[in-house]
């Protein structure tokens, strides 16, 4: 989904500035815990440290990235929304903000609820990869490759709801293919390693992912969900330069506080986000690991949140998409 003029505009009272009394005092006046939901050496906690080291300079006080790992981000997430003595900020990912809340009926947090959405920080398009023995080098060949070898070809994703099983999904019924085996991994390296091997015949997966894959031509980038080709793989089309019109994903990265932070401190954390993804260096840092740097507002943080989960919450409850599916 692209960040429309429509989007950026939306009123989305949940999920925008609370009304909320103005800090007291000096703030902070301790350490700042910044909290990942994923493991160190991830793409979130990349951004994180990167964003962690600009906080920690203009701010005053040392910014300590937490990782809270597990449950797809839940977890970490969970914890962001839970803090209460105004010294936790986070970042979380399309997951837990934006399928998790259609995905899990007991989910503890409410994220249009719990949480602030301070800004969009950095957003990355999907691959189609496959593998390098798969004979097809496009779109049109991919999909009349599945419909010459209907349920037959698999595909693998980090877990049903993620992003690469609903952008399968989504190109799947958006082209009348039909349908795929869809094969569920704990994490990323190993779906790659099996995807290297043949193990599995494609993924759609986010750029960051399998960049260093795609570049040495250990797999092959059929198409990108980019709006745009994709700066690092200029040779590689977009769905919609090959016929698929309007379907442009993302994985994302969005700067989270609990729901009572002070508006004055969201505003001012919203600003140094911008500042500071924008030096040379952490945009060198970032868009090297395949990311594109927004570094939004709040309003524009919000609108897109919604957006989003309008989009692929409604598609996880139009197909009743299932955990152990």
């Amino acid at each position: 989904m692209t960040l429309t003029r429509r989007a950026l505009a939306a009123a989305v009272p949940a999920l925008t500035l609370p009304a909320a009394a103005p800090a007291q005092g000096a703030w902070p006046d301790r350490p700042l815990r910044f909290i990942v939901p994923f493991p160190g050496g991830s793409s979130p906690d990349l951004t994180g440290r990167v964003l962690s080291e600009h906080l920690a300079r203009v701010l005053g006080q040392p910014v300590v990235v937490d990782n809270r790992a597990g449950a797809g981000g839940n977890i970490g997430t969970d914890a962001i929304a839970k803090a209460t003595d105004g010294h936790v900020i986070g970042l979380s990912i399309n997951g837990p903000l934006s399928t998790a809340p259609a995905l899990y009926p007991n989910l503890p947090y409410d994220p249009a609820k719990d949480l602030i959405a301070v800004s969009l920080l950095v957003r990355g398009p999907q691959f189609l990869v496959v593998n390098n023995d798969l004979p097809v080098t496009d779109l049109p060949g991919f999909l009349a490759y599945l419909r010459a070898n209907p349920g037959r070809v698999s595909f693998g994703s980090v877990g049903s709801g993620s992003g690469g099983h609903l952008g399968m999904l989504d190109l799947l019924a958006r082209t009348g293919a039909p349908e795929m085996l869809h094969v569920a991994y704990r994490g990323f390296p190993q779906a790659t390693l099996d995807l290297v091997a043949g193990r599995i015949q494609a993924m759609m997966v986010t750029t960051a992912a399998v960049l260093p894959q795609v570049q040495g031509g250990q797999i092959r980038a059929i198409a990108v969900t980019s709006a745009a080709r994709f700066a690092p793989t200029p040779a590689v089309p977009t769905l919609a330069e090959q016929g698929l019109a309007n379907a442009e994903s993302y994985g994302w990265q969005i700067l989270v506080v609990p729901a009572s932070t002070p508006a004055d401190r969201v505003a001012r954390l919203a600003a140094e986000a911008q500042r500071g993804l924008r030096e040379p260096t952490a945009r060198q840092r970032l868009e090297g690991a395949g990311f594109e740097v927004v570094a939004g507002t709040p309003a524009e943080a919000a609108a897109f949140l919604a957006e989003e989960t309008e989009r692929w919450g409604g598609m996880i409850r139009r197909l009743n998409i299932r955990l152990d599916g």
